[in-house]
């Protein structure tokens, strides 16, 4: 494979495709269309050189990630919105008034901070309680360590199949197979057909699901060798290691991303294998989505000449 520097994630019934400050997103509206939005993004790391420095790199880059994805499923949202617009309560009306017509963005931004609060809950503070407890009968701070790492990755499993089983997020699974499926065409040296897409692989090791067990794998080494007595202490302490965590999963992921190296191929599995429960097989229609999103953003004939030959 050859690293091409595209990315992608998936979005309401369609996919957003990144190359270097341009992005494009592909949806297939109600009526069979693909919308198609470009626009150009300037990432925290090429507005401050210093974020640029490894290991923290990582950090913006996640943050860049976010953002980036919810400008693209607002963009998606759009067009599956309910057609009939319902009129405001007075009350509501006089609330937006008084802030100033910002209630909508405020109660966005209030229910991605109960997300946030939420994800910490399960996924950190969840397993440390349940760590604590088995402190009772474990007496290695070593295995403890260990076992709230596993807990926290039992978690994260279950979490996944829970939401998989929802029709919509099962196709939104579905599209980001043909996210995966799009850059492995590309990036083999094959032209990027449908045919071509369908039989390439959906597993990639560039992938965010891969970065997420990255974190979860690196901490339990991180808080094996690091420790504090106290819940309360236990739980800041993993809270201000995350942006550490996470800088060193970026570099591995970035590492694995541009490496043939057996040894590197072989530590990706885990992540490659996790993937089998984010990623599920496309339809064509899907990956004719996926096409229109590269395209946009890509030039894939010019890249396969220049890496791949003739």
């Amino acid at each position: 494979m050859k690293y091409s520097g595209i990315g992608g994630q998936a979005v309401i019934e369609g996919i957003m495709m990144k190359n270097k400050d341009r992005y494009a997103v592909a949806v297939r509206k109600p009526d069979g269309e693909i919308a198609l939005e470009e626009q150009s993004y300037t990432s925290m790391s090429e507005k401050f050189p210093l974020f640029r420095l490894p290991f923290i790199r990582g950090v913006f880059a996640f943050v860049d990630s976010m953002v980036l994805g919810m400008k693209s499923l607002n963009f998606s949202a759009g067009f599956f919105e309910d057609d009939e617009e319902t009129k405001p309560s007075p009350f509501l009306e006089k609330l937006d008034e008084a802030f100033g017509g910002r209630l909508e963005s405020l109660i966005m931004g209030a229910a991605t901070l109960f997300s946030l609060a939420a994800a910490l809950a399960v996924f950190i503070l969840l397993p440390l309680y349940l760590g604590s407890l088995l402190r009772r009968v474990v007496d290695s701070h070593y295995l403890v360590a260990v076992l709230e790492g596993v807990i926290r990755i039992v978690i994260f499993i279950l979490y996944l199949l829970l939401i998989s089983r929802l029709k919509d997020i099962k196709r939104t699974f579905m599209y980001h197979g043909a996210e995966h499926k799009c850059i492995n065409c590309i990036e083999n040296g094959l032209e990027l057909t449908v045919d071509n897409v369908m039989a390439s692989s959906k597993e990639h090791k560039r992938c965010g699901t891969s970065f997420l067990l990255l974190v979860m794998m690196i901490s339990i080494l991180f808080f094996m060798v690091l420790r504090v007595d106290g819940i309360l202490p236990k739980f800041a302490l993993r809270i201000l290691l995350l942006p550490v965590i996470a800088g060193v999963s970026y570099e591995f992921l970035s590492l694995a991303g541009r490496s043939n190296s057996p040894i590197v191929h072989l530590l990706s599995r885990p992540g490659m294998m996790m993937q089998a429960l984010t990623t599920k097989e496309p339809s064509r229609d899907m990956v004719e989505v996926a096409i229109a999103a590269v395209e946009k953003v890509f030039d894939w004939r010019t890249y396969r000449k220049e890496n791949f030959g003739p």
